[in-house]
């Protein structure tokens, strides 16, 4: 067997193994296994006390509304605080803020990132169970229940919500429809890892910890619910998925937008691989361990170069000999990368096919990717950052 044909072949094994393989043993086990409730409904003498987190940077546009919708849970308001945090913000967010009594308001000056907010804001946490949620999204009446019922099993550390995104108008469905579309294959995912042993890493739009497994973050730390609730699972514990708890957010402004934000997590994800090097002992960890692999250590430092690889190899093959086999692949492939390049050009082809949309995005986050890695590789990616826009929810 020639090298070349070699390479091929393992880089496309990969990345199949990546986005499908990996799963498929996972999803088989489940189906054996008995189904049983997650989690019990609560009793009002079992409900735990909940402090309830919001870091927030210059969010004037929709922290009245966050605090609104936060205030509006279903949850016993005496077992339920509310802490809203604005470091570093120079718009009117913590006036807003100041403005509401049930909502306890931190404000410095000096910005240091959010990892370094979450971790000031944790210290005044007075409650069993802390829910952090982005200040941009809205979560449904039932979250805060929904995720504290989990707690009455002492072998659960920490709860991820579902994060759905919202398309409002035609302009927010070039990104909407391509980020809707790849989280509700995140949920299948997160959904299977959680009945297998444990979800691995949580959206940073709405997940939850006990407070005594909270573990301070390095300030430069830029996926801080990755590393979170990660930690958590180091430690033992199981991360659960909870789908009726959920946060709505409305797409990135633009695919530009867009792309800033994938880099960004990119980045951070390459720094989350060197923090949390403890969980490839797969012999301590062998559930935890596969799935931590397969689904974000793999996917992030892989599939890019599996891609390229893939490409390269199959033109060399073609070139030095004209099978059709060979031939049929590179088509197949040099079409997907077209047509990631006309959809890029020309938005309105992925209103147009489902196929299109999947496979553009598919390229995108993979292009992202490489560039999120050379970024962590040259350091320049802070904790602060320019926020990527997002579409305005309509008046």
């Amino acid at each position: 067997m020639s090298p070349w044909l070699l390479v091929l072949i393992i880089s496309c094994l990969l990345v199949f193994y990546n986005y499908i393989g990996y799963i498929l043993p996972v999803y088989l086990w489940n189906r054996l296994q008995k189904p049983a409730d997650p989690a019990l409904p609560l009793r009002p003498k079992d409900w735990p006390t909940v402090s309830f987190i919001v870091a927030a940077y210059n969010e004037k546009d929709c922290i009245r509304e966050k605090i609104l919708n936060s205030l509006d849970q279903d949850y016993p308001a005496d077992k339920l605080e509310f802490i809203f945090i604005s470091d570093g913000s120079t718009d009117e967010t913590p006036q807003i803020v100041a403005g509401y009594n049930r909502i306890r308001g931190l404000h410095e000056t000096e910005r240091r990132g959010k990892s370094a907010a979450i971790n000031r804001a944790v210290t005044f946490a007075r409650n069993e169970i802390l829910i952090f949620s982005d200040a941009n999204t809205m979560l449904n009446r039932e979250a805060t229940r929904q995720i504290a019922r989990h707690y009455l099993d002492p072998k659960v550390g920490g709860i991820a919500g579902e994060k759905k995104v919202l398309a409002t108008n035609a302009g927010a469905r070039e990104v909407g429809d391509g980020e809707g579309l790849y989280w509700k294959y995140e949920s299948f995912l997160k959904r299977q890892d959680s009945q297998f042993y444990s979800v691995v890493g949580a959206a940073g739009e709405l997940f939850s910890l006990r407070t005594s497994l909270y573990e301070p973050l390095p300030h430069n730390i830029i996926l801080d619910d990755f590393v979170l609730s990660l930690k958590v699972a180091q430690k033992g514990h199981r991360v659960r998925y909870e789908p009726n708890a959920f946060a709505m957010e409305l797409p990135s402004f633009s695919m530009a937008d867009e792309q800033k934000r994938k880099v960004r997590i990119a980045a951070g994800g390459f720094q989350a691989i060197g923090l949390l090097t403890p969980l490839l002992a797969f012999w301590r960890y062998p559930r935890l361990t596969y799935l931590y692999l397969s689904h974000r250590v793999f996917r992030w430092a892989l599939s890019p170069l599996c891609l390229i690889l893939a490409y390269v190899s199959n033109l060399i093959l073609f070139i030095k000999d004209p099978k059709m086999i060979f031939g049929a692949l590179l088509v197949a492939q040099t079409a997907l990368y077209a047509m990631a390049v006309l959809a890029a050009c020309f938005p309105g082809l992925k209103k147009k096919s489902r196929l299109v949309k999947l496979g553009s995005y598919f390229v995108f986050m993979n292009v992202s990717v490489i560039l999120g890695f050379f970024r962590f590789l040259r350091g320049r990616q802070a904790a602060t950052w320019e926020k990527a826009r997002r579409v305005q929810s309509p008046a």
